[in-house]
């Protein structure tokens, strides 16, 4: 298998990664266990321990035969612009702070973003957009979020995907969405006890977030609240923030602007001192 250099650490690597073969924040190794079924997934989130095997159980999930022939496809017939770099092609793991007061929810790691740089929102445009507001707001480390390894850290802040590959057309189906719910499922049961807001990325992420929330036992009201730009709803005790999506769409046409981004990640930290 061809191997090419990291674009960070410049070892050589395959594509897709190979687990415990040195790519940055790569959690799984050969003797990680490996769902293979929805019921496989299931088990092996429930009992992961803590984020770490969480983490690395999940990015070597193969229960999702259309997403796994999708992300192993983006990694070999890749964006002309990254044809000299390795892709991550497996599943995304959460990324951030492991005590955080901010949960950010997204759909689904972007086919030449978190799954070419094996972390999420990094390495496409919206990443740019949600780095930038967060290192402004001094949640992180670096204003831009290129690729793993590049030294990015965020304080109190956690990234999450319900959907950890990469789904063609950014459609995933119900069945890959149902497949995929328990680890997020486990991820927020880890994190919960120290969560106060959770900050949700365009009307997807908006449903996401409930979705992911009620599958971790968390009692959604009925009829659920609705998404907006703004929006506020607090769910048994956590206080829901709805923002447009940092997307190309969005930001290009001035839906969401800087101003109107930081204005956001002002107000959840409002919201964090109110808890």
């Amino acid at each position: 298998m061809e191997r090419l250099p990291h674009p960070v650490t410049g070892a050589l690597m395959t594509s897709p990664a190979t687990p415990g073969d040195g790519w940055p924040g790569d959690a799984a190794t050969s003797d990680t266990p490996r769902a293979n079924s929805a019921i496989d997934v299931r088990r092996l989130a429930a009992d992961a321990p803590d984020l770490t095997e969480l983490s690395a159980r999940l990015t070597v999930c193969r229960a999702c035969p259309r997403l796994v022939a999708w992300r192993k496809e983006c990694a070999h017939v890749k964006k002309a612009a990254y044809a000299d770099q390795p892709y991550w092609g497996r599943p995304v793991a959460g990324f951030g702070d492991t005590k955080p007061w901010l949960l950010a929810f997204g759909l689904a790691p972007a086919a030449n973003g978190g799954n070419r740089t094996g972390r999420n929102f990094t390495g496409d445009p919206s990443a740019a957009w949600l780095f930038e507001a967060l290192h402004r707001a001094g949640l992180a480390t670096l204003p831009t979020s290129d690729n793993a390894g590049d030294g990015q850290r965020l304080t109190g802040v956690r990234l999450l995907n319900p959907l950890r590959c990469a789904p063609p057309k950014n459609k995933p189906t119900p069945a890959e969405l149902s497949t995929c719910a328990p680890w997020v499922a486990r991820e927020l049961e880890l994190v919960l006890p120290a969560a106060r807001v959770v900050l949700c990325l365009g009307a997807i992420g908006w449903s996401a977030a409930l979705t992911a929330l009620a599958n971790a036992g968390v009692d959604i009201p009925r009829p659920r609240p609705k998404f907006g730009h703004g929006t506020e709803a607090t769910v048994a005790g956590l206080h829901l923030l709805g923002c447009y999506h940092p997307s190309p769409h969005n930001t290009y046409t001035g839906r969401l602007t800087h101003q109107m981004f930081d204005e956001i990640i002002t107000r959840a930290m409002q919201l964090a001192d109110q808890t």
